[in-house]
């Protein structure tokens, strides 16, 4: 077990430094001029010679990337020497001249409010899909089976927006139900944060919970039709011991590897869901980076997006040995 875990971790580190590398190249190697690409069209040559001085642009490439990455783990000063010199403390993922900030400190005020969105929605999506979609499994044919199936297909063919309007509607601007929602730490105020993420809660987790419960379904009529589970049967063990320790453990391995890619997107960015609630988080922010060409902004982003599914897939990896002991061979 240990081997293994530690042969998924390796893998994991291994693939994130290759992700940096990729992601680092893309913006800053490939681009002609990056400074002209942030600075903008109207931009004269003394400005881009400014933005290049400030972001350190003007060394090789490898040079470049051993800064940006000494920076991720001791810090580093930005345009050091002149009169534009900003120092970037560790984790340091780049500094933006445009907000005037570390990116750290802007993701610092984003990354919780995507982070809270997406946890509370896939406690949603995960408990009522995957039960709704287990016990439709076993009660195919019957009338719950068909409600079931009803509603799955109806959340599935919906939009974010047009589900997310209708519940602000409803709930917000009609009955007055719930208040706007808002961003509150968890820290300060529990209760007030639970309230004002209820609506993008129940927006990601109804429409991803319609997917999961499909998904859950087929996947447990597929296992109920292997020869062991037929064989568990006829050799008269309790159904509920058939269905959980034999049928459920079987029909949730796929789940686990879905949810945990779904999840990690996820935390990349929920820019439509920001948008409709009115948060400002990753996704919302990224789009404004990429709209105002703010690279160091889009680079620390794609970056994280890119590390949280690493970490999933190393996760799921986990789960993997726990669910079904043979993984840890392979």
């Amino acid at each position: 077990m240990v081997r293994f875990i530690t042969r998924r971790v390796l893998v994991g580190v291994a693939t994130i430094i290759a992700i940096s590398i990729i992601v680092f190249g893309l913006f800053f190697a490939v681009p002609s001029s990056p400074a002209k690409v942030m600075c903008g069209k109207n931009c004269d040559p003394a400005s881009i010679a400014a933005v290049e001085t400030r972001l350190g642009l003007r060394e090789p490439i490898v040079e470049q990337y051993t800064g940006f990455m000494k920076g991720v783990f001791v810090g580093r000063t930005y345009a050091e020497g002149t009169a534009f010199e900003q120092r970037c403390d560790a984790p340091c993922l780049g500094y933006s001249f445009r907000n005037n900030e570390p990116v750290t400190a802007i993701l610092s005020r984003t990354l919780p409010v995507t982070v809270s969105i997406v946890a509370g929605a896939a406690v949603l999506w995960l408990l009522i899909g995957v039960s709704l979609g287990m016990v439709s499994a076993l009660r195919r044919g019957t009338l719950f089976d068909k409600v079931a199936i009803g509603i799955s297909l109806t959340g599935a063919s919906m939009q974010v927006f047009f589900f997310g309007l209708i519940l602000l509607y409803g709930t917000v601007y009609a009955t007055g139900l719930l208040p706007f929602p808002s961003y509150t730490p968890i820290t300060e105020n529990p209760l007030k944060w639970a309230t004002g993420l209820i609506l993008p809660w129940v927006t990601l987790g109804f429409l991803n919970s319609a997917i999961y419960a499909r998904l859950s379904r087929a996947q447990m009529l597929e296992t109920l039709s292997e020869d062991y589970v037929r064989t568990a049967r006829a050799k008269g063990l309790p159904l509920s011991r058939v269905y959980t320790k034999h049928a459920l453990r079987a029909a949730i391995t796929p789940i686990v590897t879905i949810a945990g890619l779904d999840i990690g997107a996820s935390l990349g960015g929920t820019f439509i869901t920001e948008t409709i609630f009115g948060l400002r988080g990753l996704g919302k922010e990224t789009v404004e980076a990429v709209n105002f060409l703010n690279l160091p902004i889009v680079v620390a982003t794609v970056l994280l997006a890119a590390v949280f599914i690493v970490i999933a897939n190393l996760i799921v990896d986990l789960l993997y040995a726990v669910i079904d002991p043979r993984v840890r061979l392979s």
